[in-house]
């Protein structure tokens, strides 16, 4: 059950930070402007949103990096998991809801000069939102999910990088006293072992 849990916590974590960063290349809205001006725009999201793509690679990062901390900052990176979904659901889905006018001032401004609330809010006549905003908000909230279900399983996650035999258990027939024990053979072996072998230099196809 714990293996199984911080798959399922990284993974939507990872997942999410991927799908938000490919969210912040797409466009977000649709721009109609007066008649005098030459066309419409569309908005991508890392305009739309201008800490989008941050918190996108903040949480890929914290995802990876879920796979070798210790317990502490297991807690530590859930919590920040939690913050950073939190706030790519709820400004995504202001976004798709509210169309804000200040979401598309920047690349207004770029296309035709004008600056300020009251020249855009004249220039523009109606702002559509496409399925990205929304698709942003579910990734926001499969962080948020990855980040609550860190917090509540990281203690029984398997220790990383450090697996070594506790004091007065006894070797097993195929061990000598003082090697390292093959947690393997005593829980479940996911994907995420093998990573964590890998970033501490062992070959886990090897055994």
């Amino acid at each position: 059950m714990s293996a199984r849990a911080r798959t399922f916590a990284v993974l939507g974590i990872i997942f999410g930070g991927a799908l938000a960063i490919i969210s912040s290349t797409q466009t977000w809205l649709s721009v109609n402007l007066d008649a005098g001006a030459t066309a419409s725009l569309e908005v991508a999201g890392a305009k739309a949103f201008t800490v989008l793509a941050p918190l996108s690679l903040a949480a890929l990062a914290l995802g990876l990096a879920l796979t070798v901390v210790g317990r502490v900052l297991r807690y530590v990176f859930g919590a920040v998991a939690l913050a950073i979904g939190g706030a790519l659901a709820i400004g995504a889905a202001r976004i798709a809801l509210d169309h804000p006018l200040d979401a598309v001032a920047a690349s207004v401004t770029t296309a035709t000069g004008l600056s300020g609330a009251d020249a855009i809010a004249g220039l523009v006549v109606s702002v559509t939102a496409t399925p990205w905003p929304w698709l942003t908000a579910v990734a926001g909230v499969l962080i948020v999910g990855g980040g609550a279900l860190t917090i509540a399983t990281s203690h029984r996650w398997r220790r990383s990088g450090r697996r070594f035999q506790t004091e007065g258990s006894g070797a097993t027939p195929n061990q000598t006293i003082g090697s390292e024990p093959d947690l393997r053979e005593s829980r479940p072996y996911d994907a995420i072992d093998s990573w964590d072998e890998l970033s501490h230099g062992d070959d886990p196809t090897a055994r």
